[in-house]
């Protein structure tokens, strides 16, 4: 590894978002852990993807929900050396109008974005911290801004993860970690698409389109590089001009 290569761990890189992520990182020579839950394969197809594109991958499967599994894989991978670039972009929907939500809807996607950051940025901070250098970026929604039926539970989850955020990111400003959060609006990836109508797009979005992954990954990409490093505890949009 050269000393401009960092290591960069992507949460949910085996999705459509994470997955665009993992590879903007690796086209701009980071060394990327792609991690999965359940998408082993998956994960396994965007590293070599990245291998076959000149750049560095790695798999790495573990439960962000589970506190002592993801603290031990997290120990292991930093005992070379810490990442310096971390994406939380692991999260789930599970849609349902309040009134109907059950308590396993509600804690499901809430575990998944909130115990999950802590679960994953808090065995990796101090060692980011020591380097003096870091980039912490938390994949949010425009639901968290907006709010959309159905979603409260996704809402909440993404609008504690912008409080986060914020919060986090006035403990670190001065040790050169920055820390934002990416507000994705309607993206075109597997999860999206059963959702939204073209009459609905055009509805709901000024650009009259959906934006594609590759667009948050390149919004992702500027915030992990050096350019970006005086950018830090914002919540930025990226929704082709929808109010929030």
């Amino acid at each position: 590894m050269n000393d401009t290569m960092k290591r960069a761990l992507v949460t949910g890189g085996s999705g459509g978002i994470g997955a665009a992520i993992c590879k903007q990182l690796g086209s701009m020579g980071h060394f990327v852990y792609v991690h999965a839950n359940l998408g082993r394969a998956t994960a396994d197809g965007v590293v070599n993807d990245i291998v076959a594109a000149g750049g560095a991958a790695e798999t790495i499967v573990f439960d962000v929900t589970d506190a002592a599994t993801s603290r031990a894989a997290l120990e292991s991978l930093i005992e070379s050396a810490p990442v310096q670039i971390l994406v939380n972009n692991a999260g789930i929907h599970d849609d349902a109008a309040f009134p109907g939500m059950s308590a396993q809807q509600w804690h499901r996607v809430i575990d998944v974005s909130i115990d999950g950051f802590y679960n994953v940025t808090h065995p990796l901070i101090l060692p980011m911290i020591r380097t003096r250098w870091g980039r912490i970026i938390n994949i949010s929604s425009v639901a968290a801004l907006s709010g959309n039926r159905g979603q409260v539970n996704y809402a909440a989850a993404k609008g504690a993860l912008n409080s986060a955020t914020k919060a986090l990111s006035l403990e670190v400003a001065s040790r050169g970690v920055t820390v934002n959060a990416v507000a994705p609006g309607i993206i075109a990836t597997s999860m999206s698409a059963p959702i939204f109508s073209a009459a609905t797009i055009a509805d709901l979005v000024p650009m009259k389109r959906v934006g594609t992954a590759e667009e948050v990954a390149g919004l992702v990409g500027y915030l992990a590089s050096d350019q970006a490093g005086y950018i830090t505890g914002q919540v930025i949009s990226i929704n082709g001009g929808m109010a929030g």
